[in-house]
């Protein structure tokens, strides 16, 4: 299917890198102009001749609100209004654990991935409102969901985020705007290495790191790529969605399904190992029952 987003007009943060570019190489594709929201202003320039009809950059660092006012006014400018917010940049924020956190650190991980994409939904308000309705996006992630997938600072604000999604979706719904999140898993970006403190041309090697470990780690055995959150983001900005509101979409290859044992038959079951069986012992065991199952009488 194409031009499911024609005549859509889009605010993408963090639109010239990572899932962010993907989205927005996807959204033009069907149809829509895009304002391109980021701080890397080569990467906005180099996107505007791309597409020099359909995609505007706006240099806005989301945790100055000024900036985040001034993209959403270039959406008007440029292409008339707007329809469609995707809250999605970000990065792994404050690396510390709670011994070691900083006011500052926790304060600016929070200005970045939360108090951003409060502030985008507050500047999109009134233009949505003139377009009548909606939909606003916002990048979660399963370390919002659980424990393990990311540092402390970020988890914790990513869960926010799927909070604000869904109090968001009840005040706006009357509007006729629709918010919801994606909570992307192991995607082949430079943000995991980002969130160590590497340099970016570090952190850009560790995206091809990613892609080469996340398909022996999850249940489907493929990398999680930019692309793979750009459809679920199309889904939600289209009308293909237009009974959705107020939830989070999961792309994670199902690492989320559960522990190793869950999906892979040969990796060893933690209970089953604490006592003291093995993955042969359980298999003979299965074998067992199965066959006393099948016999006559």
């Amino acid at each position: 299917m194409t031009g499911r987003l024609d005549g859509k007009v889009a605010v993408i943060t963090g639109g010239c890198s990572g899932i962010g570019l993907g989205t927005v190489e996807l959204f033009v594709a069907q149809g829509a102009r895009v304002v391109a929201a980021d701080v890397q202003a080569e990467k906005g320039a180099m996107l505007e001749k791309r597409f020099p009809d359909a995609v505007r950059f706006a240099p806005c660092d989301v945790t100055h609100e000024s900036q985040i006012a001034a993209a959403m006014e270039l959406a008007q400018e440029a292409f008339g209004g707007l329809d469609i917010l995707f809250n999605n940049a970000g990065h792994g924020g404050a690396p510390n654990g709670v011994a070691d956190m900083t006011a500052e650190g926790w304060d600016a991980t929070f200005a970045l991935l939360l108090r951003g994409p409060v502030l985008g939904m507050k500047h999109a308000l009134p233009l949505m409102l003139a377009r009548g309705g909606g939909s606003v996006i916002n990048t979660a992630s399963i370390a919002g969901l659980q424990a393990g997938f990311g540092p402390l600072a970020y988890s914790t604000a990513k869960a926010a985020v799927i909070q604000l999604t869904k109090c968001a979706a009840a005040e706006l719904s009357p509007q006729k705007i629709r918010v919801n999140a994606i909570c992307p898993g192991l995607i082949a970006t430079s943000i995991f290495g980002a969130s160590m403190g590497l340099p970016r041309e570090v952190a850009d090697q560790m995206a091809a790191r990613v892609a080469e470990v996340g398909p022996k780690i999850q249940p489907i055995p493929k990398a999680g790529l930019p692309d793979d959150i750009a459809r679920a983001a199309l889904y939600l900005a289209s009308d293909d969605s237009e009974f959705v509101t107020g939830t989070h979409i999961v792309v994670d290859g199902g690492i989320t399904i559960g522990g190793r044992s869950s999906w892979d038959h040969k990796a060893p079951s933690p209970l089953l190992a604490a006592m003291g069986i093995t993955p042969e012992q359980a298999e003979q065991m299965r074998a067992a029952m199965v066959a006393s199952q099948t016999q006559p009488g």
